[in-house]
């Protein structure tokens, strides 16, 4: 039977030092209509595909938070299951932490986003408006503008003229791009963060420019009237060698000793990593390139500015460890030191990824059994012998408006053998599931089989399959309501597409955080503040500004 807890117990657990995984396993759009401070998105339709990566351990202490609806439930039985031990479920989900008195916050990566507005309050990081950036690029003035976004953001949409640097390529690959100590450096984002994260990184590295965040980034530039450049190919540009790059060290090496972080042998590294008591990530945080051509064995891509700006992606236990490693001795300690700062254990790999360690392999979480599989031929002969096939399109529900399959239900893996039971479907006809990946069409798939349901199919590519099949398609888009749309966060809805009210709603919700948060959740954070070594767990509200 599984064990459940109150909001207070689970508020005690938060606070008393212990690692803690808490997993909201709501869908993306119910999370970010509201979930405490802490809470990791995991949502039920990826349970298994993600829970090895966020939480490795399978003795840890889990707890799982619905809606009260009982899916946290059923995420604790598949989760006992694969071997995870420790799981408990918050009775009553997410209404019962508010009926608590807790705040439910909206939004994603909250952490990450409360963390940069205190760096900008307490640095005192120096920002520009819209309006500045405009009128100095106006007046000639020399100044170098750097986009902190993944290259994938900034092709989308920039400010014009913007040079495409993650902030984990800042410390790194500026300097080719500085023709002296006197150019004014601006860094920006789409709204706040990595704006402010990426400005007060190069001011911490000691960077001898005058260095600006662009105030609301793109959103800002927007709102104030000025045109976006669409389709930027203004990559950054190659890693530095001889004196720059020594240079470039020196520097982030200096952030090691302000922070006091340790610099691990690959035997004290190892060490961390086959402690079976504690979680320790193994974090690769160079480009998607460089990982993609070789990193060390078990290790984790988690580039850097992405890790600052969203840890709740790539880190699912509070009080863990994190081992970060780069090739170049550059990278890592910038990373290190803002992790340290989010308030968790951080580490660099002394060797980068010449260092002789290993990662435990992960726990083996996806179902050993697929589904069979249809591809064009056999769906045409399966929808010829059976008139009463049910097709379920398990698809992103935007693109389910788009166009889908004739007949086809729209539905998600946590209301799926409801919605079925709600149409009658006698548990022998043949099921059809249409997902984007396949691995969330066999997971869904093992529900409904777990539940009764006989044949049950995906197909090869998805929708796709069905086009290739030659098979009827809805012949008007079909508009879903919207409170049937789980997926999707309607909170961040048209930001980024000329709706200016969403832009500004957007911008406020982030400037405002800080004034929800509880002192135990700005306890964590630790900005500005010099390490100590030892136990971070222990030395974390006691070393916090706040």
């Amino acid at each position: 039977m599984t064990r459940s807890i109150d909001a207070v117990t689970l508020r005690g657990w938060l606070n008393d030092g212990e690692p803690i995984a808490l997993l909201d396993v709501r869908e993306h759009g119910q999370y970010g209509e509201g979930h405490p401070f802490f809470a990791v998105p995991l949502p039920y339709s990826r349970l298994e595909l993600d829970i090895g990566r966020l939480v490795p351990r399978l003795a840890e202490r889990i707890v799982l938070l619905d809606d009260g609806d009982g899916v946290a439930e059923r995420a604790a039985q598949r989760l006992a299951a694969l071997g995870y031990r420790n799981a408990s479920v918050l009775s009553g989900g997410a209404p019962a932490w508010a009926a608590a008195g807790y705040t439910l916050f909206k939004g994603v990566n909250v952490p990450s986003k409360t963390f940069g507005e205190l760096v900008e309050q307490r640095q005192r990081t120096p920002r520009l408006s819209a309006a500045e950036l405009a009128a100095r690029q106006a007046a000639g003035e020399p100044l170098v503008l750097v986009d902190g976004r993944t290259f994938e953001e900034h092709r989308k949409m920039t400010i014009p003229g913007a040079q495409s640097l993650p902030n984990g390529e800042l410390a790194l690959r500026l300097a080719a791009l500085l023709p002296d100590a006197q150019t004014t450096v601006v860094v920006h984002c789409a709204g706040r963060t990595r704006s402010i994260i990426g400005a007060q990184t190069l001011r911490n590295l000691g960077l001898p420019n005058p260095v600006l965040a662009l105030e609301n980034g793109t959103q800002g530039w927007y709102l104030a009237g000025h045109a976006l450049e669409h389709g930027s190919q203004r990559r950054y540009p190659p890693a530095p060698a001889g004196h720059d790059l020594a240079e470039a060290r020196a520097r982030s090496a200096q952030l090691l000793q302000r922070f006091n972080l340790p610099r691990l042998s690959a035997s004290q590294a190892q060490q961390w990593l086959d402690d079976g008591s504690r979680t320790t990530f193994l974090l690769d945080i160079r480009t998607a390139e460089e990982f993609a051509q070789g990193s060390i064995e078990g290790a984790r891509h988690a580039p850097g500015g992405q890790l600052v700006q969203a840890a709740d992606q790539y880190i699912g236990v509070r009080g863990s460890r994190v081992i970060v490693f780069d090739d170049d001795g550059v990278r890592a300690p910038v990373v290190a030191s803002w992790l340290y700062q989010l308030g968790y254990e951080s580490a660099v790999l002394a060797d980068g990824i010449k260092a002789a360690v290993k990662a435990p392999a992960p726990p083996r979480t996806l179902p050993a059994h697929a589904l069979p599989v249809l591809d064009a031929s056999l769906l045409r002969a399966l929808y010829a012998e059976a008139s009463d096939v049910i097709r379920i399109d398990l698809r992103e529900s935007a693109a389910y408006g788009r166009g889908h399959a004739e007949g086809a239900a729209w539905s998600i893996r946590p209301r799926l053998p409801a919605a079925l039971d709600g149409l009658g479907v006698a548990h022998d006809r043949p099921v059809v599931l249409i997902a984007s990946e396949p691995h969330i069409a066999n997971l869904a798939g093992q529900d409904l089989l777990a539940a009764g349901y006989r044949h049950v199919y995906r197909l090869a590519e998805g929708y796709r399959t069905w086009q290739a099949a030659g098979l009827p398609e809805a012949t008007a888009a079909a508009a879903l309501p919207p409170e049937a749309r789980i997926d999707y966060l309607f909170f961040v809805h048209d930001r980024h597409e000329g709706n200016q009210a969403a832009a500004r709603a957007y911008l406020a919700w982030e400037t405002g955080l800080i004034a929800q948060c509880a002192a135990d959740e700005l306890g964590v954070f630790r900005i500005g503040v010099p390490g100590g070594g030892g136990n971070a767990r222990q030395a974390g509200v006691l070393s916090a500004v706040v």
